[in-house]
């Protein structure tokens, strides 16, 4: 996702929508399944510690730490069911089932995330601070990445 922005939450945004995307990829062409899942759970994996390292401790600081909390535990519950997915048969109504579940559990702290701590980031603290969250969880997003960013 090469970027001349860093605002913060321009960066999470643009990794939302990846995600919903590749998530209808999954759903609806299961011929891209075996390919397609450890690249979508591998930008979630890294999308979620470049949150919790960089973003999440200013969002804390800012005053918005119920929020914070909560997205820590829903980031939990959307690794777990991506490890499921990636151990299921793409075939399998298991698999259905289980993205279907990953799914909802992603949207869900999307719409949270989308709806709480990002507002608060914005309303709480300046542009230059956004833009230094911003470089901040690219540098992190990109180590879980392993250099890979172009290709997600």
């Amino acid at each position: 996702m090469p970027s001349d922005q860093t605002n913060v939450v321009d960066l999470i945004m643009q990794d939302h929508r990846e995600l919903e995307r590749m998530f209808e990829e999954l759903r609806n062409q299961p011929e891209k399944r075996r390919a397609m899942v450890p690249v979508m759970a591998t930008l979630l994996f890294a999308h979620s510690r470049a949150e919790e390292g960089e973003v999440y401790p200013a969002a804390r600081d800012a005053g918005g730490s119920e929020d914070v909390e909560h997205s820590q535990k829903e980031h939990l519950v959307a690794d777990r069911l991506a490890e499921k997915l990636g151990e299921a048969d793409p075939g399998s109504s298991e698999f259905d089932d289980l993205l279907g579940d990953l799914i909802d559990a992603v949207k869900h702290h999307l719409e949270e995330e989308e709806e709480t701590v990002l507002p608060h980031l914005l309303d709480r603290l300046r542009a230059e601070q956004l833009d230094q969250l911003g470089r901040g969880f690219l540098s992190a997003r990109e180590a879980h990445l392993g250099g890979q960013q172009e290709d997600i």
